[in-house]
C-alpha cells in the first residue's frame, strides 16, 4: 500500500455542523441552520447525476453548489445580496475537520501518501486543507480527472496520476458506497464510521456493511491499525 485516499465531505471534515453555523451567522429568523444545510446538501448527488449521466459537460462543484444554493434560499424564503450569496457558496471552503482527522492524517503521512479523492474541485478542497489544516500531500479528486465518483474512471484515474496500480492504493471514507466502488476497481477500503455526519437522526452508513479491509472509528485509529 502506497496511498491512502480519503472521502473528505463526511468523512475528514464535518459538513452539516459548519454549513449550519454559517446560515445561523446569516441572522435571518426563523430559519433553522441543519434544515438548511441538510436541504442544500440533498442537491448534491442530482446535480453531478446530470454531469455523470453526460446531460452537461464537467462541471466544477463551486459551481453546482451556487446553482443549488439558489434553489434553497428561494425555498426558505431568504433574499441575499449576491455578493453575500457568494461568501456563502464558500462555506464549503470553511468546513471544520472532525477531531481526529488532522492528527490522524499527519501520523499516516509519514508511512504513505495522502490526499483527498473528492467531488470537490480543487479550489475548494484547497481552501479548505488551508482553513482546517489537513497536511494532504497532493490535491486530487473529480477535476483532475474530469469524473464524478461512484464513476470508475473517478478512482483509476487518480491511481494513474499518483503512477500507481489500483491495489496499491486505498480508498477511505465514511460512506458504503464509495468503497463498494473503490474496490470494483481493485482499491483497498477502509471504512470510517462517522454516525453523526447527517445529524442525531442518521440511518444510513452507521456501520461497515461489506468485509472492507479496515473498518474503524476514526482517522487516528486508522493509523494505529496501520502502525503509524
Amino acid at each position: 500500500m502506497k496511498a491512502l485516499l480519503f472521502d473528505v465531505f463526511g468523512t475528514v471534515v464535518d459538513w452539516r455542523t459548519s454549513i449550519a453555523r454559517e446560515v445561523r451567522s446569516l441572522g435571518v429568523p426563523g430559519v433553522d441552520g441543519h434544515a438548511f444545510a441538510d436541504r442544500w446538501r440533498s442537491m448534491y448527488q442530482p446535480a453531478m447525476d446530470e454531469v455523470r449521466s453526460g446531460r452537461r459537460p464537467f462541471t466544477r462543484l463551486d459551481v453546482l453548489h451556487l446553482e443549488s444554493l439558489r434553489v434553497v434560499l428561494s425555498e426558505f424564503d431568504v433574499r441575499l445580496a449576491e455578493d453575500s450569496i457568494t461568501a456563502l457558496n464558500q462555506a464549503w471552503h470553511r468546513l471544520d475537520p472532525w477531531p481526529d482527522s488532522v492528527p490522524g492524517l499527519n501520523r499516516l503521512r509519514t508511512e504513505f501518501i495522502i490526499a483527498p479523492l473528492s467531488n470537490g474541485n480543487i479550489s475548494l478542497l484547497l481552501g479548505m486543507a488551508k482553513n482546517a489544516g489537513l497536511p494532504w500531500d497532493a490535491i486530487l479528486g473529480a477535476e483532475p480527472v474530469q469524473a464524478y465518483k461512484p464513476t470508475p474512471e473517478a478512482y483509476l484515474r487518480t491511481a494513474d496520476i499518483l503512477g500507481l496500480e489500483p491495489s496499491e492504493c486505498m480508498m477511505v471514507a465514511a460512506h458504503n458506497s464509495d468503497l463498494v466502488a473503490a474496490a470494483d476497481c481493485g482499491f483497498a477500503t477502509a471504512f470510517v464510521a462517522r454516525p453523526l455526519e447527517h445529524g442525531p437522526s442518521q440511518t444510513a452508513d452507521l456501520v461497515a456493511e461489506s468485509d472492507w479491509t479496515y473498518s474503524v472509528d476514526s482517522i487516528e485509529s486508522l493509523a494505529s491499525e496501520l502502525g503509524c
